[in-house]
């Protein structure tokens, strides 16, 4: 598969096939226009010595009003490369280093950067051929846009850092030679424009959207097995109480649940109790809160992955040139932080739910194993997905409300939505290891629910899961019971 970068709007449909068909990209020939037009509009205006550009005939930061001869202008945005290269940390994973490179390459595509066609060629040549530059996870402030994170992506055109390839970590000259490309030879502004972005930000916050709206759709599923389980009414799902109350996320997941549950013997039958613990009675309320915060995080993202955010921006139909600050990552870090706490959330309320169905309560065995006292059963995957929660509050502390004054006091707010960026993916990968622990204990109280039948939908998501993961008639090796939930949710919900 091929898609054509242009002018039209992403979403995170495309973005998903993209990514998971490993497309190839290509620039279309109105993309190709508008990078050569602002290009060449940009080498006439420097063609007069007496005007000062910010970052590209000055220097940068603080160093805005030092006049650079046009001899060097070149050598300026090299050194501004390779000076902030500062990263430090974990490697960034690769699937979110090739976002990085789609983000950058879509945003210079768009003709006010004033770079060279050759140079998003050859950052398409990094995506298309899975040459994936090292970049770490620390370093980046949000503003002015994540630098030291898009140095190290970009020191590969030149020759330099390195990368990724074929499951080998080796010199970015290395990689070129493979190709027989040689280095980008960097025009003036262009090392801004690559530096100068929100793309780190936005290649974390969309990745972690995708997985969010996916892990949105499972921990119904998983609640609605667990609500069987434990042999919960069905009331609180009732489309009156949602239309008294009529949060969208909220009508969304009653109708959703309700779907799950059609046709069940066990969500039929009369009860006993007269109300359920919230874990289960609040699942349309906290789900759907949850689901309300992806949807605003999403409409940030969308407007921000069609944007352009490096610094200064050329307008050649305008014959403009402007410093602003479209590299400010506030809008991105404050949705990742909101989306961060609302994923908390999820996890938060399915513990709940698996510690219920382990206390002995419904009919239900201690800890789900027939023998217990002999065998401990489903107690200690309990902790395991607390101490999984817990560290999801702490990181679910805002890093938006944060910023530390740097160079030399004129970049003087900035947005710390780097860290917002890195802790979410922490809390997106936490969340899948606590609703695959959900799903090992909902499948293994459904089973002392038999002989009663539970709706086709969750009787075939029982039987799915059973092919991978066995019934616990004794105690055994948990590890690896949790290891499988985790790769069928995530096969399921991928």
């Amino acid at each position: 598969m091929t898609h054509v970068i242009s002018s039209t709007h992403l979403d995170f449909t495309k973005i998903r096939e993209i990514i998971t068909t490993n497309a190839k990209l290509e620039l279309s020939v109105e993309a190709k226009n508008k990078i050569i037009k602002c290009r060449n509009y940009l080498d006439e205006k420097l063609k007069d010595n007496s005007a000062s550009y910010y970052g590209i005939n000055t220097g940068f930061g603080a160093l805005h009003d030092k006049s650079i001869s046009g001899s060097d202008l070149e050598q300026l945005q090299v050194n501004l490369v390779r000076s902030h290269a500062c990263g430090t940390g974990t490697e960034v994973p690769s699937p979110i280093v090739k976002l990085m490179l789609f983000l950058k390459i879509q945003g210079l595509s768009y003709g006010n950067s004033g770079v060279q066609l050759e140079t998003v060629q050859r950052l398409i040549d990094f995506f298309n051929n899975d040459v994936l530059p090292v970049v770490y996870e620390q370093g980046s402030l949000g503003a002015s846009g994540d630098l030291a994170p898009l140095a190290h992506l970009c020191l590969p055109l030149i020759g330099e850092g390195e990368v990724n390839y074929n499951g080998e970590k080796m010199n970015a000259s290395m990689a070129l030679k493979k190709y027989n490309w040689q280095p980008v030879r960097l025009k003036s502004k262009e090392g801004l424009a690559l530096l100068n972005g929100t793309q780190f930000m936005s290649a974390y916050g969309t990745y972690c959207l995708m997985r969010a709206m996916k892990l949105s759709q499972a921990a119904d599923e998983i609640a609605a097995l667990s609500l069987e389980a434990f042999d919960c009414r069905t009331e609180p799902f009732h489309h009156l109480i949602q239309e008294i109350r009529p949060h969208k996320g909220q009508i969304e997941t009653a109708i959703r649940i309700r779907q799950l549950l059609k046709g069940s013997e066990i969500a039929s039958r009369k009860k006993l109790h007269v109300q359920d613990p919230y874990s289960f009675r609040c699942i349309p309320q906290v789900h759907g809160a949850s689901k309300d915060a992806i949807d605003y995080a999403a409409s940030v993202f969308f407007n921000e992955i069609n944007s352009v955010t490096d610094n200064p921006t050329v307008f050649s139909d305008q014959d403009l040139i402007i410093s602003a600050g479209n590299f400010h990552g506030q809008p991105l870090a404050l949705a990742m932080d909101f989306l961060a706490i609302a994923l908390s959330e999820l996890g938060n309320i399915s513990e709940r739910r698996t510690y219920q169905l382990i206390s002995g309560q419904r009919g239900l065995p201690p800890f789900l194993v027939a023998n217990p006292g002999l065998n401990s059963g489903m107690m200690i995957p309990q902790y395991t997905a607390a101490s999984l929660v817990s560290q999801n509050k702490q990181l679910s502390a805002p890093a938006s409300v944060d910023s530390i004054v740097s160079s030399n006091g004129q970049e003087d707010h900035v947005s710390m939505g780097a860290n917002s960026a890195t802790k979410l993916y922490r809390i997106v990968l936490n969340l899948e290891h606590i609703l695959a622990i959900e799903l090992l204990n909902a499948a293994q109280a459904f089973e002392f629910r038999r002989p009663l039948k539970s709706s086709q939908n969750l009787e075939n998501l029982y039987s799915d899961f059973r092919t991978q993961v066995s019934f616990l008639n004794n105690d055994r090796f948990l590890y690896d019971d949790i290891k499988s939930s985790l790769a069928f949710l995530q096969k399921r919900f991928s």
